[in-house]
């Protein structure tokens, strides 16, 4: 299941907010009972989490219900090495009980999500090694990564140990966030976990932030999706480099609005229901350096890496250069288990590297920074769409006019012009469009608010309306509506 589903929308998430309004209803009353005998309710959450956690299991258990109890065995061990790491008499101690924890969670994604690869690897290399078939759990990168955010800001202290584990178990398996992000570390939500608040103003953000990211899945990832498909999914035999260049903007600007879309409605669900989830873009493609643009595209995972990886190896104070491509390398590995996302990876790194050295130290003009950095960035975009070698050497041939292919195919053309208002308007909403509009807004409006925010609220609910509209139309009989992300 996923949430740009018919299923999701007309009936789990209906189900779900009818369930949790009947919870807040039995917890405010308890609270109310609780105030009125002077005592103090340590779980006024308690109804509303019980929802959400059974909402949250029902939600992954759905398409793949063998590998729920993956993730449980995951959360026990957590819990329990979160205790011992909290309770542990020495600071070595503390240290040690960490290690186990990470190394368990390693383990559990290493064997489901790289043991196939490094067998092939080695069977490739002549060792007769077998390679084993196993299937890929949905979001295990995912909840796997909270998983160590949980056991390491126990150690550091920037949390305390969840005691009670069911707690822990929404804080992982919460459905909004659990199979495709954004990282949600477990100090961002520890308190929200027992003590949250949502108002009106909460809810109208979370539910028009869901619709936007509907929109984004629905009208222009998916669409773009297939676009994309048509002309560099199939043979590369007679590829033209325009094709080859339409196929590849298509996919760019499809992993945008996919991945933005879902963390847009990953964000709302939680807004609307107390919690305060991270930002994940912020508008990468409006960059003028790679560097740049890694600080604006899937930011939980780069600060992940930068606050657990990078700067406890050294950061910018020692082996600097072995770092960057450590943590690179490390990227590449957690979108898959493929020799093309360790390239796309290095890939990325290289370029990062060396930008330290020359581009950050330029002043460069704007244009000249856009147009670089968007050309490096769909070139990477190459890299990471084809898993195989002969098929990424013969894009890259058409790509750079040494294909046999010319000129612009009649189907590349009306590909093209055909969705023309799709490509204007994807193009437009990758650069900070709503920003600019809002504050404009905010600033003709200042001397009238209560005016504004009628007008405002009135338009969102208007925008919400029609993109749920036009994405039923769309999602009704439709074949490529899975999430991008999903499958890492």
């Amino acid at each position: 299941m996923v949430f740009s589903d018919l299923l999701f929308i007309f009936v789990f998430l209906p189900f779900f907010i009818i369930g949790y309004l009947l919870m807040t209803a039995v917890d405010k009353k308890r609270v109310s009972l609780a105030t009125q005998r002077e005592k103090t309710l340590h779980r006024p959450m308690l109804w509303r989490n019980i929802v959400l956690m059974i909402f949250s299991l029902l939600f992954y258990s759905w398409g793949e219900p063998v590998y729920i109890f993956l993730m449980l065995i995951a959360v026990v061990l957590n819990y329990v090495f979160g205790l011992l790491t909290a309770d542990a008499k020495s600071q070595q101690w503390k240290k040690t009980w960490m290690i186990c924890g990470v190394a368990c969670d390693l383990g559990i994604l290493g064997s489901f999500k790289y043991l196939g690869f490094f067998a092939g690897t080695l069977n490739s290399l002549g060792l007769g090694v077998s390679v084993p078939e196993i299937a890929l759990p949905i979001g295990i990168s995912f909840y796997i990564f909270q998983s160590i955010s949980y056991l390491i800001d126990v150690y550091r202290g920037a949390a305390p140990a969840q005691r009670n584990f069911f707690d822990l178990l929404l804080y992982i398996s919460m459905f909004p966030q659990l199979i495709a992000g954004p990282i949600v570390r477990y100090d961002t939500v520890a308190d929200e976990i027992h003590d949250r608040s949502v108002s009106a103003e909460d809810v109208s953000e979370g539910s028009y932030r869901f619709f936007i990211g509907l929109g984004k899945k629905v009208i222009f990832a998916n669409v773009l999706g297939e676009i994309a498909t048509q002309l560099i999914g199939g043979s590369l035999t007679d590829l033209s480099a325009i094709s080859a260049w339409v196929g590849i903007i298509a996919f760019t600007l499809q992993i945008y609005f996919d991945f933005s879309g879902y963390s847009d409605m990953a964000i709302g669900m939680g807004r609307s229901v107390g919690f305060h989830f991270p930002e994940n873009f912020n508008y990468p493609y409006t960059s003028r350096s790679i560097t740049e643009f890694w600080r604006r595209w899937h930011i939980s995972l780069g600060s992940f890496f930068r606050d657990y990886v990078y700067i406890p190896m050294g950061g910018n104070r020692r082996h600097q250069t072995l770092n960057i491509m450590t943590v690179w390398f490390l990227t590449g590995m957690w979108h898959g288990a493929s020799w093309n996302f360790i390239i796309w990876g290095l890939y990325f790194g290289l370029i990062v590297m060396l930008e330290k050295y020359t581009i950050l130290r330029w002043k460069v003009p704007r244009v000249i920074g856009y147009l670089y950095s968007l050309t490096l960035i769909v070139i990477g975009w190459g890299i990471f769409y084809f898993d195989d070698f002969g098929r990424l050497q013969e894009f890259y041939r058409a790509f750079f006019g040494l294909g046999s292919g010319s000129g612009m195919p009649i189907e590349t053309e009306s590909l093209i012009f055909d969705n023309l208002w799709l490509w204007i308007a994807a193009i437009v909403l990758c650069m900070p469009v709503r920003p600019l509009l809002k504050k404009g807004l905010e600033k003709i409006s200042s001397r009238t608010p209560v005016h504004h925010t009628y007008a405002v609220q009135v338009t969102r609910a208007f925008i919400s309306v029609g993109i749920l509209v036009i994405s039923i139309s769309l999602l009704i009989g439709a074949t490529n509506n899975a999430f991008i992300y999903t499958r890492f």
